[in-house]
């Protein structure tokens, strides 16, 4: 049965109905020169094969047809221009889908765009920030953490985002260097943004920023708004803006004081910084040591070179001193010898005049000794004449008194004999 079916209703693969489609689209345009004008967007940025990949956008809607044009051609366009182009359609299958790609030869004119009011007060917007001056992310960062204060962040994400995940990713273990909160608006609405910065004034943030995983071109629309710029520039936080997309730069892009293309990027920007002021550190620190041990060494060096100088002049001032020491020694030992031979000399002749001088001596006092014992003779002689002349006296009178006493006659002739004898022994 299954037989017969096949056998009765044509059956085809998703390939081959695809390939039908693709075949049955054969009509002038796709086979011969066509003319398209439109607004020219810059796509990824990239060459393949030597070939862009842009879209050109109709002037009166969001429709686009994407465009592959040579590296020589697209040196020529300008961003969101609107031009007249000359080219052949070309079909490409994609998975169960034909695309169509214009395939750009020509560049056959350039229109002249009339200036609206809004790109007017835009460009005095931009010219207002470029007065301003911008807020360097890193130096901000560096700013902060050199003087150990705390950084506050709040992040703006749509209602049901879900690439905080990626900003978390990104930022990794610096995430403990940051304080960060998160908030939700309707982050396609200019109003709802504007609203959320509004509320965020009155808190001590440090940076705010306008994060989004991606979209369709127009739902940036809103990042291109006037109001919502004006105030964007007011902001007296650092800015920034990953809003999910690389083709265009919106106008907030252009005013905010750092912009990445993703979530993912914004988070590994803040780790770089961070990454990056943590090595500086070290080797800041690093440096200091061998600074600081160069400094020691050289002073220990020259400390060395110093006292190795000085110990040499010691050592030469000490030979000197030696050498005159020596000299010195030598010529006391010679005057002591000399001094010693004299005072010898000089004692031999102390001695022999003092021989000589104590014989004189012995001979003055033996002299003198003489004299004066003759002296002293003669007058022990005449005193006991005088004494012998005072007794006879004295007995002539005791004779004349007591001629009867016999016995003191005797006693005192014996007495007189006595005094004789001993004058005469002396």
């Amino acid at each position: 049965m299954n037989n017969t079916v096949e056998q009765d209703i044509q059956i085809y693969s998703p390939q081959s109905i695809i390939g039908i489609f693709n075949n049955a689209l054969k009509m002038k345009e796709t086979v011969s020169l066509v003319f398209l004008k439109g607004k020219y967007v810059f796509g990824q940025g990239k060459s393949y094969a030597g070939y862009f990949y842009d879209l050109l956008y109709s002037e009166s809607s969001p429709i686009s047809i994407g465009v592959k044009i040579s590296n020589l051609l697209r040196s020529k366009i300008i961003n969101n221009e609107t031009y007249v182009l000359r080219g052949f359609i070309e079909k490409k299958i994609k998975n169960s889908s034909i695309e169509l790609v214009f395939v750009i030869d020509e560049i056959i004119q350039q229109e002249e765009r009339m200036i609206s009011e809004d790109e007017l007060k835009r460009f005095e917007i931009l010219q207002k920030k470029l007065n301003q001056g911008t807020n360097d992310l890193e130096s901000f960062i560096r700013s902060k953490k050199s003087s150990n204060q705390l950084i506050k962040i709040a992040n703006i994400y749509g209602h049901n985002a879900i690439v905080q995940h990626d900003f978390y990713e990104g930022l990794g273990v610096a995430r403990n260097e940051f304080i960060i909160d998160d908030y939700t608006c309707n982050i396609t609405s200019s109003t709802s943004i504007l609203d959320q910065l509004k509320e965020l004034m009155n808190k001590d943030y440090d940076i705010i920023a306008l994060v989004r995983g991606g979209g369709d071109r127009q739902s940036f629309d809103a990042f291109d708004d006037v109001k919502l710029a004006d105030f964007f520039i007011s902001i007296p936080f650092v800015t920034i803006t990953a809003i999910g997309h690389s083709v265009d730069e919106t106008l907030l892009d252009k005013l905010s004081d750092k912009r990445y293309n993703l979530p993912l990027d914004y988070g590994v920007g803040l780790y770089k910084i961070i990454e990056k002021l943590t090595e500086e550190k070290s080797n800041s620190r690093a440096a200091l040591i061998n600074e600081v041990k160069l400094d020691i060494t050289k002073q220990f060096n020259e400390r060395v070179k110093t006292l190795e100088t000085q110990l040499i002049k010691k050592n030469q001032e000490f030979d000197k001193l030696q050498e005159s020491s020596q000299k010195s020694v030598k010529d006391l030992s010679d005057e002591v010898q000399k001094m010693n031979k004299n005072h010898s000399l000089t004692i031999e002749n102390l001695s022999k005049n003092h021989s000589l001088e104590l014989d004189k001596t012995k001979k003055s006092l033996e002299i003198m000794f003489n004299k004066n014992f003759q002296l002293e003779l003669a007058n022990e002689k005449q005193k006991h004449q005088l004494e012998k002349q005072e007794l006879i006296k004295e007995i002539e009178e005791i004779k004349n008194e007591n001629s009867n006493n016999n016995l003191i006659v005797y006693i005192i002739i014996a007495i007189i004999v006595g005094l004789i004898i001993g004058a005469l022994a002396f």
